[in-house]
């Protein structure tokens, strides 16, 4: 698992927890965004076997979540939201380089990291419910986000040496650090 260099604090959880409801809209965004994501990715790498495997199966699973968080919006006579630009997001992406090999390794890493940082968030959700059924919801999620971080590191390492995986790795837990360490707390994922 990767480990972030920043620890969110208990002030983003009371955030989020004060305005749950905005948080649902912007987890539904989020796994919709993040099949959106993988789709992308096996669209524009059909010659790299293992990441069009593994993508369509992000791609469903991502889907699913949605599926899932709209339904327990529903639940809560909830409405999806039209899609904000997400400020982590964007401030992230501008640290991918442009070269081709380099696009990817940094496409597949900052992705890793982009889950291993959902990890940590939903399972500090998880932790702070009351609702029985929302701390298992979010404790699955905070495992699949595990699972997702491991395997962008697991594709990064089959198409590039590992000592250069590893060395991108910690330069990009670096930048990704300072940015979330800088951004103010919203009831949102990032």
């Amino acid at each position: 698992m990767i480990q972030l260099r920043f620890q969110t604090p208990d002030t983003w959880t009371q955030i989020v927890l004060a305005d749950f409801n905005a948080f649902l809209i912007d987890h539904a965004a989020a796994e919709k965004k993040a099949s959106g994501m993988a789709v992308s990715m096996l669209s524009h790498y059909p010659d790299r076997p293992a990441i069009v495997k593994a993508m369509i199966d992000l791609a469903i699973e991502e889907m699913t979540h949605f599926r899932d968080v709209v339904r327990i919006m529903t639940e809560r006579n909830i409405q999806l939201a039209a899609d904000e630009k997400d400020p982590y997001i964007n401030q992230f992406r501008k640290h991918i380089r442009k070269d081709s090999e380099p696009y990817l390794l940094d496409r597949l890493i900052s992705a890793g990291i982009i889950e291993a940082r959902g990890c940590e968030r939903f399972s500090l959700i998880a932790d702070a419910q009351e609702d029985l059924q929302l701390k298992r919801f979010y404790t699955a999620i905070g495992r699949s986000e595990s699972r997702h971080a491991t395997l962008f590191t697991d594709l990064a390492k089959e198409y590039f040496p590992a000592d250069e995986v590893e060395e991108r790795l910690g330069e990009m837990l670096d930048i990704e650090a300072d940015i979330i360490s800088r951004l103010p707390y919203r009831a949102a994922l990032h």
